[in-house]
């Protein structure tokens, strides 16, 4: 059997996030060398709290799971708790981790453990702001070459944004940050809005996780009935986008997904379009490629997968 690949999990959940989280620890492809927790959906507290609690569902206490940043590298924290709920992974009743929190801040963890492995070795995949892997870049710029890829949900450019007309949360929450690991020349692999708001979580969907009739599978049913319903107004849609876990489903069934190695830039400096992912899809300038930006994906392989691998739990 192939060796499981190594991954770190940069997150802050949220619904999205914890379905991302529960499909890396059900998937044996994939070694789960920690998970670092951000500011985002909602506060700090609530992040690394809701990482432990999502562990915890899937049967995997020893997980290591670090904080990280409390709040961006430049603006001010913006949230979203109208999306998620007051504690980010509103819709189950989930208990109290009982796990602890690891006692190292998590820009620390993800210095040593890059520096400590072999170059090419770990892949870094990103379900939120990118405050943390910034934050490690800039104080060790060594661990920029040692990073294998960067999985990514965040951005947008044809959908526009879902925050501002022009912005997606991830990006717009700290787009400082992401500014910082577009220009590291780590490869990054970038899931978008474009691709994130084809993965709908139909009703037929959510029945069929719920008819699992496992723990895991009623709680994420009863995550994404809670989830949904904000998109499900927004947009008018039979469910809602499931973002963050085509990060993980791209390490598993890269085929799922289509798209184009093109380059991306974050504004940074006009509050109209602040934190807009500018994707040159066409090439219509000299910048150079950095990112692999996905805009297509097989929607229904997307959720049997999902499906098949929380059910293993």
């Amino acid at each position: 059997m192939r060796q499981a690949r190594k991954i770190i999990i940069d997150t802050d959940p949220g619904q999205d996030d914890a379905v991302a989280i529960l499909l890396a620890l059900a998937s044996p492809e994939l070694d789960v060398l920690g998970i670092t927790a951000v500011a985002g959906n909602v506060p700090l507290a609530l992040t690394e709290k809701n990482a432990r609690k999502v562990c915890e569902l899937a049967g995997r206490p020893e997980t290591r799971v670090y904080a990280g940043a409390i709040r961006p590298m430049v603006r001010e924290l913006v949230t979203a708790e109208e999306v998620h709920g007051k504690t980010g992974l509103d819709g189950p009743d989930l208990p109290e981790p009982q796990m602890p929190l690891m006692k190292a801040h998590a820009v620390d963890f993800l210095i040593e453990t890059l520096m400590e492995h072999a170059a090419g070795e770990i892949i870094l995949c990103t379900l939120g702001p990118l405050t943390n892997v910034a934050l490690a870049l800039v104080r060790e710029p060594k661990i920029a070459p040692r990073v294998k890829e960067i999985v990514m949900m965040g951005g947008g450019f044809f959908e526009g944004g879902n925050v501002t007309p022009t912005a997606e949360f991830n990006i717009y929450v700290d787009p400082h940050a992401a500014d910082v690991v577009f220009r590291s020349g780590i490869p990054v692999v970038m899931m978008p809005l474009d691709v994130t708001h084809q993965a709908l979580t139909m009703q037929k969907r959510v029945a069929a996780i719920r008819d699992l009739g496992t723990r895991v599978g009623v709680a994420t049913a009863e995550m994404l009935e809670f989830f949904e319903r904000f998109d499900e107004e927004k947009y008018g849609s039979d469910g809602g986008p499931l973002h963050d876990p085509c990060v993980i489903a791209y390490l598993l069934e890269p085929g799922l997904f289509k798209g184009r190695t093109c380059n991306v830039s974050v504004e940074t400096g006009s509050e109209l379009t602040m934190g807009m992912t500018v994707i040159d899809w066409w090439g219509v300038t000299e910048r150079p490629k950095n990112a692999l930006v996905m805009r297509g994906i097989d929607d229904d392989g997307f959720f049997a997968l999902l499906t098949e691998r929380l059910g293993r739990l």
